[in-house]
């Protein structure tokens, strides 16, 4: 190839930049409201007073749900879990990603619609927008505008807005993992830690930032979701979807028309679904990564059909299977799968958490011999006891230990105090006629009982070694 056909013309080059690096174009959603706009706004209303007044709810004495990182405590209303406890936040992410996994095969991007943090939050902004700046044509309108008072006001005010509402959600999302009521009293007073101060401005920037200018942006660009929810639809999927076969060919007509005899779709191309979706697609043009499920253009779409005389569902709720007029299944292999594996899981957990005593025990063997025989010809292994106590209250706890016939147990006190989320090392000595050694190695069981708390109790075993018997 030549060096004059491999180089790009200057309208070629031009292109390619402009696909590249096309500057973002401002959304300006139009309100839209239906059924699904009201499960919107039921959803985000839901899930933000959960946020921000959880923290302030107490519950025996300590906020009912508090990530004390500093105290390694985590409290969840009656339950205090520990970092001994990690296990469950483990099966915590695995019923969360198996959940996703479920939904989205079963009805797509549900999450993204109505309950992930970047939609609830950018929900508010746009709602803060609108009674600041007016509806979708005065937004349009006050950006062409010229810099003038009324332009400065009200861009000022919302932003003035934003910034309120973001450092009070800065403000809760610490008082998630440090007590909110003395994160109040030391903003109040001025005794706010540099690393208090620091996360509250940095979730502050950070809701500001994605829910204010972003928007759009994070899902489309930043959220891995988007790019890899293809994998999990197939053509009984719910998605949100244009029926082409009844929308076209588009095309205006006056009211009373009748669509069939002007050789028309049911589809009036008022681009009202455009105007509504808050990534700025065309439903109409088939299934997009950039769709959130939200159903804003299901609903606008609807309100239109209404008002020509036409039927619903031009936009709505469907399957690739029954847009080509097939059977949609609902029980599928993946499916059946995904539940029960949510099922096993959940169940799992919830049986673990319901069970679990607040007590744990390490057995630690001297490393330095296997065993001793003493003077009087008894055989004595060394140990080393952690006793970690994962209750809320300092315990008093007594030690004791069987399995083996005649076993003695030395110690400095079998009985001992231990602070809660306190760990308590005891010394062990245990000391075995060898008659009763019937093989090297023998089963010893050490049973810790608390005298503080009626029935808790926990028995862990452990090896006592001897000589090889013949």
């Amino acid at each position: 190839m030549s060096e004059k056909q491999a180089k790009p013309s200057a309208n070629q080059t031009d292109d390619i930049e402009t696909s590249l690096y096309k500057k973002r174009e401002k959304i300006y959603p139009r309100e839209v409201h239906g059924i699904f706009a009201t499960l919107r706004n039921l959803a985000m209303v839901t899930l933000l007073g959960i946020f921000y007044g959880m923290p302030w709810l107490q519950y025996d004495g300590h906020q009912a749900i508090l990530f004390d990182l500093p105290a390694r405590k985590f409290y969840i209303f009656g339950w205090t879990f520990w970092p001994q406890d990690f296990i469950y936040l483990t099966a915590l992410l695995l019923i969360a990603a198996y959940a996703l996994f479920f939904f989205t095969a079963l009805a797509g991007r549900l999450w993204c619609g109505y309950a992930c943090p970047q939609t609830v939050w950018t929900e508010i902004f746009i709602w803060m927008e609108r009674k600041i700046e007016g509806s979708r044509n005065k937004q349009i309108k006050l950006d062409k505008q010229s810099i003038g008072g009324e332009k400065l006001l009200r861009k000022g005010g919302k932003h003035a807005a934003w910034l309120i509402f973001s450092l009070f959600t800065g403000f809760t999302f610490v008082g998630w993992f440090t007590p909110i009521d003395m994160l109040f009293s030391d903003i109040v007073t001025g005794n706010m830690s540099g690393w208090g101060i620091f996360w509250i401005l940095f979730y502050s920037f950070a809701t500001y930032g994605n829910a204010g200018w972003m928007r759009e942006q994070v899902c489309i660009y930043m959220c891995p979701y988007a790019r890899f929810q293809s994998a999990m639809f197939d053509k009984d999927t719910l998605l949100i979807a244009y029926d082409e076969q009844r929308g076209e060919p588009r095309g205006s007509r006056k009211k009373g028309v009748d669509a069939a005899e002007a050789g028309l779709g049911s589809c009036i191309d008022c681009g009202l679904c455009v105007q509504v979706c808050p990534t700025g697609i065309d439903i109409r043009d088939g299934l997009q990564y950039q769709c959130i499920g939200c159903a804003a253009c299901i609903d606008v779409c609807d309100d239109v059909m209404e008002k020509t005389g036409q039927a619903k569902g031009l936009v709505k709720y469907t399957t690739e299977n029954e847009l080509e007029g097939t059977k949609t299944h609902i029980l599928r292999p993946r499916i059946v799968v995904y539940a029960l594996l949510l099922v096993i899981i959940s169940s799992a957990l919830v049986y673990s958490i319901a069970t679990r005593t607040p007590l744990e025990i390490d057995i630690l063997r001297d490393r330095n011999s296997l065993y001793i025989e003493n003077d009087e010809g008894f055989i004595e292994n060394v140990y080393t006891l952690k006793i970690i106590n994962m209750s809320n209250d300092e315990q008093l706890y007594a030690l004791s230990v069987d399995g083996l016939e005649g076993i003695e147990m030395i110690t400095q006190s079998a009985e001992f105090r231990v602070n809660s989320g306190g760990v308590a090392e005891i010394p062990v000595r245990l000391v075995v006629d060898p008659a009763v050694l019937k093989r090297s190695s023998s089963d010893v069981n050490f049973t810790i009982e608390s005298k503080s708390t009626e029935g808790l109790s926990l028995t862990e075993t452990g090896k006592f070694l001897g000589p090889v018997s013949f």
